[in-house]
């Protein structure tokens, strides 16, 4: 993957480090924020009940889950509105779960949408389909579909996502946009998506065949200098180099797997992988040695959901 400071030459730059000198790519440096603090529990989400969308609301939608299960955090940060939300469905007594992160822009319309809708249509395009292969590619079909149904609202907003469902001791992480999910195994965490963003190599090349181009404007790349991912839900009027074609990576769950995490680029602009692992981990530890439920076996995972 490559990293902020490598720019590629033949992206377009509407930027120059200086007044005098010919265009060339800026090298952009920022200092490092202080390190994020997880809130103290507020309440906990059961498992064993079917659960419905609900909306984040600045700076009072933080909880935690004190036994396995799920936990969500979510902030407003800088912006005027809050445009992210999440969606978490669980089934009983059957091992089967769907869990999202949505990150809006230009406004919380195509979030929202997303959170009431594509769950419902990757359950629909799941039956009668038992192969990995035959998942894979429902999962694909939902995010089109919900893309599709979207787009006829004739809404302009978009929104990157990042799923994970959870069918029997196999988990199927789906990602569009810079949503990312990472996974802690034995303590160490392991990133299971790549962004999609219009900086890295592979999809620049791919706009570009598609007639579209990068530039560089407001300090970073972005499609036809707007927007600066390069996958998403929603967005037509950049709907040609756009798209809401997901990558899906199938891993079975194995005892050695604690915690999950799904975030927005709030948060991951903010902390690494493995901080925010750590931070999972010492948050549900310190929970832990309340006493607030009966201890946890070690080998049991935790869906951990921080949207930021």
């Amino acid at each position: 993957m490559q990293t902020n400071n490598e720019i590629p030459a033949s992206l377009h730059s509407s930027e120059t480090c200086n007044g005098t000198s010919p265009p060339v790519p800026c090298s952009l440096k920022r200092k490092r924020p202080p390190k994020i603090e997880i809130p103290c529990v507020l309440r906990e989400i059961p498992t064993d009940t079917k659960l419905t969308s609900r909306h984040s609301q600045p700076h009072q939608d933080a909880l935690c889950s004190s036994g396995p299960g799920v936990a969500v955090f979510a902030i407003k940060g800088k912006k005027m509105f809050m445009e992210d939300t999440h969606k978490i469905v669980s089934f009983s007594p059957s091992n089967k779960g769907f869990f999202g992160v949505y990150d809006g822009h230009g406004g919380s319309k195509a979030a929202e949408f997303v959170a009431e809708n594509l769950h419902k249509n990757l359950f629909q395009k799941l039956e009668n389909r038992f192969e990995n292969i035959a998942k894979q590619e429902a999962i694909r079909e939902a995010y089109l579909k919900t893309d599709e149904e979207f787009l006829k609202l004739g809404v302009s907003s978009g929104a990157c996502c990042i799923t994970a469902l959870v069918e029997g001791k196999e988990l199927f992480i789906s990602n569009v946009g810079d949503c990312r999910a990472v996974i802690c195994r034995g303590g160490w965490a392991e990133a299971l998506t790549k962004d999609h963003r219009a900086v890295e190599v592979d999809e620049r090349t791919r706009i570009e065949k598609n007639g579209g181009y990068v530039e560089l404007h407001r300090g970073a790349w972005r499609v036809h200098g707007v927007l600066s991912v390069s996958r998403s839900i929603g967005d037509a009027h950049l709907k040609d180099w756009v798209l809401a074609e997901p990558d899906t990576r199938i891993l079975a769950l194995t005892p050695d797997m604690e915690y999950l995490v799904l975030a927005s680029d709030g948060l991951w602009e903010e902390v690494g992988n493995q901080e925010a692992i750590d931070i999972v981990k010492k948050s549900c530890l310190a929970e832990k040695n309340q006493d607030i439920k009966e201890k946890v076996k070690p080998e049991k995972s935790m869906m951990m959901n921080l949207a930021a």
